[in-house]
């Protein structure tokens, strides 16, 4: 009997929402985006988590063969499930067929987790990639397979999509000794964008409506049995009944989705007083109708998000430090002389493990259409590079076993991005204007270059598709493992320019000398005002000059 074993990988990936409120999506259907891509992201967010690129190859299996399932959080082993009788390629949270999968953690209500069950939500999103053509066979697989074997994990946002469609699917176990889930999938209008940062956020379920609504036949009948709802169906939320509002929920999971939003809808203003915590205000839409339409890289630059401009912009308070960086360190709540307080939980986070935008192209052949935007490390910190879900490799920088969380690798993405983040977050206000200037000219350079690889690739394609993925596959790992030498290079340049507190003057990267080959004079730019009020304000007559 032949076995495949899926994710072996031991990740210590935080699940409950009021713990670290880990991962965001943001999603864009095909006519809300600048050129007709359907565009799901993910940011993968946690300290346990290693930043790296799955891949699984097609295969045709035996009848009777079966596959073991670890928890994609521990590595805990699972059980069995039949094996299909074929499996497609997978790279990343993208198939051979351009259906990606990402997702977030709600939790819920603890009662309904059940340790029996043999799917957890990593594997249902890696298994489903394996067996599906698209979204709404993803769905099927996924439903059907919790069904059959139980569903072990807690509350989970999914983002499905394929070329043509993408949908939020939010589903919940049973509890020990009820086998299955109870869930619902809602279809994102073409002409809209959501998004989802664990909280559950699907309200009332258009039942009626069977083509673009997908859900359990107990979902509402399963929350009466247990107490949780006692209404007409109709009235019935999935959110309230199976992951009420609390102050986290709202502050630090449907705030994210609202500073998203905001960008593209000015009524969003009226939701303010809900993301900050008053869980009896009307909840925000599912999704909207953008005041203009996206493009890959707003997505990209929307995942760097920290609130900058609103009311929670997290680089105006006294915790942002003298170079105003918009991270805090966990735990994320404290207490100060008896009273409880927390630090903002913005979508770009230093606890990332791998970030990815998933663009899915209908007018293009599935081998050329799909392409993994991806990165490891904090979105704000990292270059997104193009991989093309047809490819038959991945680029060494994002291999699986090209070091790990405790084996530092220069060669790795992860490490040589942390590597860099944590030179900038000691100095953000200065350092940040040189990494976004190098982010800038490599993803914008992007948009030059491929539109002549996919030229080549198409040219390639009506010879012999099987040209075209192998070109892509070059193409995508040479591209992500130059990029990641460059960043190493781009460390080095930061550790000279800002070494020990000073500023080297440089012009395009080069740094300047005098006339005798020296170094010219660097600046000393010290801290800001504000910064040596707050000094002198717990210090100044310890430090004051005497004449």
């Amino acid at each position: 009997m032949r076995k495949q074993r899926i994710l072996t990988a031991s990740i210590a990936f935080f699940t409950a929402c009021g713990s670290v409120w880990a991962c965001t999506n943001l999603l864009v259907g095909r006519k809300a985006s600048t050129d007709g891509s359907v565009i799901i992201s993910y940011t993968a967010d946690s300290h346990g988590l290693y930043g790296e690129m799955y891949r699984w190859k097609a295969a045709k299996w035996d009848k009777g063969a079966m596959l073991d399932v670890y928890e994609w959080d521990s590595g805990k082993p699972l059980g069995q499930i039949a094996q299909a009788a074929e499996t497609y390629s997978v790279v990343g949270n993208m198939n051979e067929y351009q259906v990606a999968i990402t997702e977030t953690t709600f939790g819920g209500r603890r009662e309904l987790r059940d340790s029996t069950g043999i799917l957890d939500y990593g594997s249902l999103i890696y298994i489903a990639l394996q067996r599906s053509r698209s979204a709404r066979e993803a769905i099927k697989v996924m439903t059907g397979l919790v069904a059959e074997y139980g569903y072990y994990s807690g509350g989970e946002s999914f983002s499905i999509a394929d070329k043509n469609e993408v949908w939020i699917m939010e589903m919940i176990g049973k509890g020990v000794g009820n086998k299955g889930a109870v869930w619902v999938a809602i279809r994102i209008p073409d002409d809209c964008i959501a998004g989802h940062a664990n909280q559950s956020r699907i309200q009332q379920i258009p039942f009626s409506d069977k083509e673009n609504c997908l859900y359990s036949p107990d979902v509402v009948s399963f929350a009466r049995s247990k107490g949780y709802y006692s209404g007409d169906d109709k009235d019935f939320s999935f959110a309230k009944a199976y992951n009420p509002y609390d102050f986290g929920g709202l502050r630090a999971c449907e705030a994210r989705v609202w500073s998203f939003f905001r960008k593209y809808d000015t009524a969003m203003e009226r939701y303010v007083d809900f993301i900050k915590g008053d869980a009896s205000q009307e909840p925000m839409p599912l999704y909207i109708k953008p005041s203009r339409q996206l493009s890959v890289r707003d997505v990209q630059q929307n995942l760097r998000d920290h609130y900058e401009g609103t009311a929670l912009d997290m680089t105006q308070d006294a915790g942002a430090g003298p170079f105003k960086a918009p991270y805090r360190w966990r735990p994320m709540n404290y207490k100060v002389d008896g009273t409880e307080y927390f630090h903002e939980r913005p979508i770009a986070t230093q606890q990332t493990g791998f970030v990815i935008v998933a663009q899915m192209r209908n007018w293009l052949p599935d081998v050329v259409g799909g392409i993994a935007w991806f990165g490891c490390d904090d979105a704000a910190m990292v270059v997104f590079n193009p991989v093309y879900s047809s490819s038959l490799d991945v680029p060494e920088c994002y291999r699986v076993g090209n070091g790990d969380l405790l084996t530092f690798s220069w060669t790795s993405a992860f490490w040589v991005h942390n590597w860099v983040a944590n030179m900038v977050y000691n100095r953000y206000s200065d350092m940040i204007t040189d990494v976004r200037k190098l982010q800038n000219e490599i993803e914008g350079g992007y948009e030059t270059t491929l539109p002549a690889i996919e030229k080549a690739a198409l040219e390639l394609y009506a010879k012999s598709p099987d040209e075209a993925r192998q070109f892509l596959t070059w193409y995508s790992c040479t591209n992500a493992d130059e990029v990641t030498a460059r960043w190493k290079q781009f460390g080095e340049f930061l550790t000279v320019k800002y070494l020990d507190g000073i500023v080297k003057k440089e012009e395009n990267g080069t740094f300047k000398r005098n006339r005798y080959g020296q170094a010219e004079r660097p600046t000393t730019p010290g801290y800001d005002t504000e910064f040596y009020r707050e000094i002198v304000k717990s210090a100044g007559e310890r430090l004051k000059v005497v004449d």
